[in-house]
């Protein structure tokens, strides 16, 4: 009995990781006092859905836990960024949301719309935090509308997606033509 409890419990192993619980109030959690079993779903989905990304890129630097796939091409794919807009955290984070949840064999057409939308909203959080204005959020957008259509075979967002670009390009212009910095325009 005592073996098949043994091989019963080493069976739920794999999909179990050790997530701090309590106060996040560090980027790592260590200021907990208590530890529960979390399932590897469950922690991509904290990662993912619950935490700042400070908090997050935190957790990638330590590669905290070993068992997620924290790898990334950053914004490599992405649209030109020539004013350099500090977008690497959140396409960063994106990559970690497909990566893992593919792993998991989570990865629905709804999943991906959360996925995609968090990154939107960690975009979003790049420009505000850094003091950036509306070309930053335009050019958010074009990111957005860039996972949006590219990562799908078909062709139904490309005319949404050549719109935010033609806006984003529109601001920059405006700013260019009126002497500002279009960084923060």
């Amino acid at each position: 009995m005592k073996f098949f409890s043994a091989l019963a419990l080493s069976s739920l192993l794999p999909t179990a990781a050790w997530a701090w619980t309590g106060s996040e109030s560090d980027s790592t959690g260590a200021d907990s006092l208590f530890r529960r079993a979390e399932t590897i779903q469950q922690t991509t989905d904290r990662y993912l859905f619950r935490i700042t990304l400070p908090q997050f890129t935190a957790y990638r630097n330590a590669r905290s836990p070993a068992t997620l796939d924290w790898s990334s091409d950053s914004c490599s794919y992405s649209p030109d960024n020539p004013l350099g807009f500090p977008f690497s955290p959140a396409c960063n984070r994106h990559d970690f949301g497909y990566r893992n949840y593919k792993a998991q064999s989570r990865f629905t057409d709804n999943n991906k719309l959360k996925i995609d939308g968090n990154f939107k909203t960690d975009l979003y959080y790049q420009c505000d935090t850094h003091g950036y204005g509306s070309t930053c959020h335009a050019l958010a957008n074009v990111y957005y509308a860039a996972v949006r259509e590219f990562g799908r075979t078909k062709g139904e967002l490309q005319e949404e997606y050549d719109l935010l670009l033609a806006h984003y390009n529109e601001l920059v212009a405006e700013a260019i033509a009126k002497g500002e910095d279009p960084l923060y325009y």
